[in-house]
């Protein structure tokens, strides 16, 4: 029986969206690539890689909702997350809101979330094609 993803790829990708885009509008990005990435050890190419990461996670909701690349997508954006835990939340501890702030948890649910849809994706892994 095929198990559909389509509800887990809206709200993923409906959350991707409401996560980048207003960065792109009210200078988040910008604050996160100048002001935390490049004082990290990414200069100068914190700018770069900040507007990478937002404009994949809007690319990747898009794919998401028009369920192609739903893979190679999945795992980019996992890939994503797991560099935010690795670089911003791990040190934050396990808990965005209540006993702590800005924690783990929530990018360890997308990412468990995003690993079914990988699962249960039933196209081959697939590439964008012209």
């Amino acid at each position: 029986m095929k198990k559909s993803t389509l509800i887990l790829r809206i709200a993923i990708g409906i959350i991707l969206l409401t996560h980048s885009i207003p960065g792109m509008f009210n200078g988040g990005i910008n604050a996160f690539g100048n002001l935390y990435l490049n004082t990290i050890g990414f200069a100068p190419f914190g700018l770069i890689i900040a507007w990478t990461v937002k404009i994949s996670h809007v690319i990747c909701a898009v794919l998401l909702f028009t369920n192609r690349c739903v893979k190679p997508a999945s795992l980019l954006t996992i890939f994503i997350l797991a560099m935010g835990i690795a670089l911003v939340h791990f040190q934050e501890g396990w808990f965005v809101v209540g006993g702590g702030r800005n924690g783990v948890e929530y990018n360890f649910l997308l990412i468990a979330v995003l690993l079914q849809i990988v699962i249960n994706d039933q196209k081959p892994f697939e590439l964008p094609t012209s």
